[in-house]
Parts: structure tokens; C-alpha cells; sequence
């Protein structure tokens, strides 16, 4: 049986450091990861490989469930998909390991239980919002940029000619901030 890793950030800044060295330690042979992708889309470049990598025999073993992924659809429909080509799956820190039956209840209830915190989650988040909007609060984030800001990125880019990371820079956002502004501009104008 060949020990395939997979370890995923989903900002950045973070490091992927202890999932590898767990996942060295627990014999995996090779690694896969991905560095800033959420756990939400199940189409990852290291993911994918990971998946491509394991043959009839072999397990997927991760340094923890949610680095797999968040949704429980998803989570079960992937170690179901590996079950289906004689593949297990195993996560370190909660002792899931489906090659035993106790392991696959485990980690069906595991699944369940984290599903059912997020829904909890959800709906005090969702209360909270209402509260909030009910006492005349104001929801989501500030514009980062002001509509003159906006045209005179956008002026730069066109007239001068600057790249789209190069606006963002002076204007401290991101490009892709930006270029989403630059879509909000204009279809506040087109309305």
C-alpha cells in the first residue's frame, strides 16, 4: 500500500510546513499540495493530482479533515469516489482511517457532525444580520476605493497606459479588486 499526501493553506501567509512533516511521519511517499485555495473548491491543481496519483491499493492520508475540504457533500463524495477504486482514505488528527468498517463510521459521523456545526454557524450568522440590519446597521465591506479613485485608475490604465497590477499597487488593492470595481462602474453606469 502506497501512502499518498495531500496538504492544503488557504491564505498565503500560512504555512504548509507541519502538514508535510506530519504527513513525512506517517510514511506518505508523496505530497501533494496546494498553497491559498479554500477548502470549498474541490478543483485544486494539487488535489487533483493527488487523486490522479493514487491506484487500487493505495491511501489518501491528510493532516486533517478540513484540509481535504469544508463541504460534507463533497468531502463524502471524494472518499466514497476512492472507495469505489479500492483506494482508502486516512486523517491524522481525527484517527479516521477507512480501510475498517469503525473508520468509515467515523468518518461519516465526523462529516455529519462538522456539517451540522457549520449550519449552526450559519444560522447565528444569519440572525446576527438581521439584527444588526434591523437596528439600522449597515452590512459588508466599505468600498475600498472612491468613485474618482476608480476613474482615475482607470484613466491610468487606458491614457497611460499602466499594467492593471501596477494601478492596484498605488492604490493599495489587489487587481482583482480593482477589475471587479471597474465592472461595478460601469454597470452602475449602464443602469
Amino acid at each position: 500500500m502506497k501512502l499518498v499526501g495531500y496538504a492544503r493553506v488557504s491564505t498565503v501567509e500560512q504555512n504548509l510546513d507541519m502538514q508535510v512533516a506530519a504527513l513525512k511521519a506517517a510514511g506518505c511517499t508523496e505530497i501533494f499540495t496546494d498553497h491559498g485555495l479554500s477548502g470549498a473548491d474541490f478543483q485544486r491543481p494539487g488535489l487533483l493530482c493527488a487523486l490522479r496519483k493514487i491506484k487500487r491499493g493505495d491511501m489518501l492520508v491528510v493532516w486533517r479533515l478540513d484540509r481535504l475540504g469544508r463541504s460534507l457533500v463533497d468531502l463524502i463524495q471524494t472518499v466514497n469516489g476512492l472507495s469505489k477504486r479500492g483506494c482508502d482514505f486516512r486523517s491524522l488528527t481525527e484517527s479516521i482511517d477507512t480501510s475498517s468498517s469503525g473508520g468509515r463510521l467515523v468518518f461519516h459521523m465526523m462529516a455529519a457532525m462538522a456539517e451540522f456545526e457549520r449550519a449552526i454557524i450559519g444560522e447565528r450568522t444569519k440572525a446576527g444580520m438581521e439584527a444588526a440590519r434591523a437596528r439600522g446597521s449597515r452590512l459588508g465591506r466599505r468600498r475600498s476605493m472612491t468613485g474618482k479613485e476608480i476613474c482615475e485608475a482607470w484613466r491610468a490604465i487606458e491614457v497611460d497606459q499602466l499594467s492593471v497590477a501596477e494601478v492596484a499597487a498605488r492604490y493599495h488593492v489587489h487587481p482583482k479588486t480593482l477589475s471587479r470595481l471597474f465592472r461595478e462602474e460601469r454597470l452602475g453606469q449602464a443602469n
